[in-house]
């Protein structure tokens, strides 16, 4: 372009393409950041929320799940499982994730390299450096194995109304780190992703904002709860469903099951009976597609939140047809969700058998086999997934991805491969 306002004014008028947002969020995203800013938003989690959180979780025999949405270079969510280290007793096993998202690219890659210099360290307390970081050549510093697997990385844009989903391990979150990203978007943008944030989170779950960004109308739907130094904002249990239709009328469209009827998850050329007290195991529909019904009930639920009911409709579709493996992914993220790892393994395992070149199966398993310190399995996994990704255009979008292209994945693989054989 000739000068800015020519460039503005092209930007404004047309619809841009996956690689032309990644240009953008490549100049104009901040890479402001460094391990545990913002210190007294820690204290709070470390002292207040994380450890009521992390005992509901050990009686529900669940994973704790955290969200750093915007995660820049890394620098949140991997102070946030160092916080939990240190939270965690000795004895016991590992039971969180952490899901990073960012939509540049850049930054992605290098927070999955996990490697930094001396500028990501200020005010940042030393035993941090001290027991968490290996120093390399040139005062460069590199974070842990045992702490780097524990993050995962991946792309999102939070304007796209791809969330909640557990396709994508947004769904079921106990806690959401948003820190100053909605700063990026106009009004009306952050007020839906506000809500989508609020529908993300379990009940009695949090939303932690940066201390310039705390809003009573913006997070209208939360209880704010004041501590020294920080806000955070709650997603009651008390808070009651208000009808947010006028407003965001296609994201909340079948999105919430108490407030939608089930008829809406039948298709529209199939007669339906629906009775809403009728118990869960028993039939609902009497329909040739019923198994596209339970399909559609199974997102709906686990969008929710509700893993079990969704892992049933989950299993009642896969069994009414055998040969999708795209529902054995679904209920792969459904129980990893449930933090049942080897069930999500064993139905990611179906999935390949059907279709071998189902890449996010390959993907997928290769973070159980992470997470579960298999590191050479991992790597099988990981280099299938690139390999299958070689054979598609990097625009191509990847089936079942909520939106992520073959070049935004493949990406993601290098830079984890890379982690992996630097170790």
């Amino acid at each position: 372009m000739s000068d800015a306002e020519s460039c503005a004014r092209w930007l404004l008028s047309t619809s841009l393409t996956r690689g032309q947002i990644e240009t953008l969020a490549n100049h104009l995203t901040v890479g402001e950041t460094y391990f545990f800013r913002d210190e007294c938003s820690f204290d709070v989690l470390e002292h207040h929320v994380l450890p009521p959180l992390i005992r509901q979780c050990e009686q529900a025999g669940r994973p704790l799940h955290i969200w750093s949405a915007g995660c820049c270079t890394g620098e949140e969510p991997y102070s946030i499982a160092m916080l939990l280290d240190r939270l965690t007793a000795p004895s016991k096993a590992w039971n969180a994730r952490i899901l990073a998202t960012d939509i540049n690219p850049a930054f992605l890659r290098k927070a999955a390299e996990g490697i930094y210099a001396e500028w990501s360290f200020r005010a940042t307390p030393a035993w941090v450096r001290e027991r968490y970081f290996v120093e390399g050549r040139h005062s460069r510093f590199e974070i842990r194995r045992a702490i780097r697997d524990r993050v995962e990385f991946a792309y999102l844009n939070l304007a796209d109304d791809v969330y909640p989903s557990p396709t994508n391990g947004t769904s079921d979150v106990d806690v959401i780190f948003c820190r100053n990203v909605l700063m990026y978007f106009t009004p009306l943008q952050a007020e839906k992703i506000v809500e989508n944030f609020r529908r993300s989170l379990v009940s009695g779950g949090w939303l932690v904002v940066s201390p310039a960004e705390t809003s009573n109308s913006l997070f209208s739907r939360f209880s704010a709860v004041s501590f020294s130094g920080a806000t955070f904002y709650c997603k009651s249990p008390n808070t009651k469903l208000q009808d947010m239709a006028t407003i965001f009328p296609a994201a909340l469209s079948c999105q919430e099951p108490d407030a939608c009827p089930l008829e809406c998850l039948v298709n529209d050329a199939s007669p339906a009976t629906v009775t809403r007290e009728m118990p869960l195991h028993q039939e609902r529909w009497s329909t040739p597609f019923q198994w596209e019904a339970d399909d559609r009930a199974a997102h709906i639920h686990a969008n929710k939140g509700s893993l079990v009911e969704a892992a049933e409709y989950c299993e009642r579709a896969v069994a009414a047809d055998k040969l999708n493996p795209a529902r054995l992914y679904l209920l792969a993220a459904i129980r990893r969700e449930q933090g049942q790892d080897e069930l999500a393994a064993q139905s990611l395992t179906r999935a390949l058998y059907l279709d071998p070149r189902f890449v996010l199966a390959h993907f997928a398993l290769g973070n159980i086999c992470l997470a579960q310190s298999s590191r050479g399995e991992a790597e099988r996994h990981f280099r299938n997934t690139l390999d299958l990704l070689h054979r598609h255009s990097p625009d191509e979008t990847v089936p079942e991805s909520e939106g992520l292209s073959a070049g935004q994945l493949a990406e993601i693989v290098t830079s984890v491969l890379s982690g992996l054989s630097s170790t």
